[in-house]
């Protein structure tokens, strides 16, 4: 079935399927179905919609066009069975609307059930420019779920790739991401817990992600990479307490990295010939560096003297 085909088909699992082929997916509904004004008061947010809203100056700058120009792209949203209409895409332009003082929004209304709306939410957003990673991780959450719930075929992870851009192991990373604490999660946001160590804490109960964030908090230090995945193997090993996650945490804890010392071929070749083998070579170096170490120590003692 070709893409062209596929808008009027609400039971496949992409955002293609709903939409047609990828790009300006909310022009094409608004060609697809006609706009209807409706009344501003009857629009109502997404259920857990993960994504934060905009600027207030670029909110501004958005009710300045509305007032002047009115809303060019319609949103979309669908029926509530509670009453009025869910917000699919347009939650920024409702905003805006009601600062520029008006009353009703231009929407397309779709027929869709809670895993495409949600397909539907998610990638109308996810293209936004600098999304939290918080708010990355729970949209991909959201959509990885709702794709699940439809019986996607195949690798899920793959197709969200296909359909969002994005890499399958980064988005794999974010979905794992999402599982941590909202604590956590938040400090992910501004960068006092890496990328890296929240995935790694993400694997922890949520019991021990609260005694990672105490312990963090109390001894106001960051973590490392190498922090995280040893709490991580600990964890999963049945080994962590939280006694344990603040010893790991310890500046005393932290370990110096063993040395490696390279010599390049031509500088060794400029002593040992070609007769001499690598342990040979090694064991030579290692004897000067002793007869070295003596005759330090030799020196050392007769200045004390």
């Amino acid at each position: 079935m070709s893409k062209k085909n596929s808008a009027a088909k609400v039971t496949l699992c992409g955002f293609d399927d709903l939409f047609g082929a990828n790009g300006d997916f909310e022009n094409k509904a608004a060609t697809v179905m006609e706009a209807k004004e409706l009344p501003l008061q009857e629009l109502h947010k997404f259920r857990d919609h993960p994504f934060r809203a905009q600027g207030k100056e670029k909110l501004e700058e958005l009710a300045i066009s509305v007032a002047e120009h009115g809303v060019i792209l319609p949103g979309i949203c669908r029926v509530r069975p509670q009453g009025g209409y869910e917000i699919l895409a347009g939650h920024t332009r409702k905003r805006a609307c009601e600062m520029a003082g008006l009353t009703t929004m231009p929407m397309v209304i779709r027929d869709l059930n809670d895993d495409e709306a949600t397909i539907v939410m998610v990638d109308s957003n996810i293209q936004r420019e600098a999304l939290l990673p918080s708010e990355r991780a729970r949209a991909y959450k959201m959509r990885y779920e709702a794709m699940k719930h439809q019986g996607a075929k195949g690798n899920s992870l793959n197709q969200m790739s296909t359909d969002t851009g994005e890499n399958a192991k980064k988005i794999q990373r974010y979905i794992w991401l999402a599982r941590l604490t909202d604590d956590l999660l938040e400090w992910v946001d501004t960068k006092k817990l890496g990328l890296s160590q929240g995935v790694d804490i993400s694997f922890l109960p949520s019991e021990q992600q609260g005694w990672v964030h105490d312990a963090m908090n109390d001894m106001g230090v960051s973590i490392t990479v190498e922090q995280s995945a040893k709490i991580k193997t600990l964890s999963q090993k049945s080994a962590l307490e939280e006694a344990v996650i603040r010893r790991v945490l310890s500046p005393k804890a932290i370990t110096v990295k063993p040395r490696k010392i390279v010599f390049k071929s031509d500088k060794l070749d400029n002593y040992f010939g070609e007769s001499y083998n690598e342990e040979q070579i090694t064991d030579i170096i290692i004897g000067l560096l002793d007869e070295w170490k003596r005759k330090e120590e030799t020196n050392g003692r007769q200045v004390g003297v």
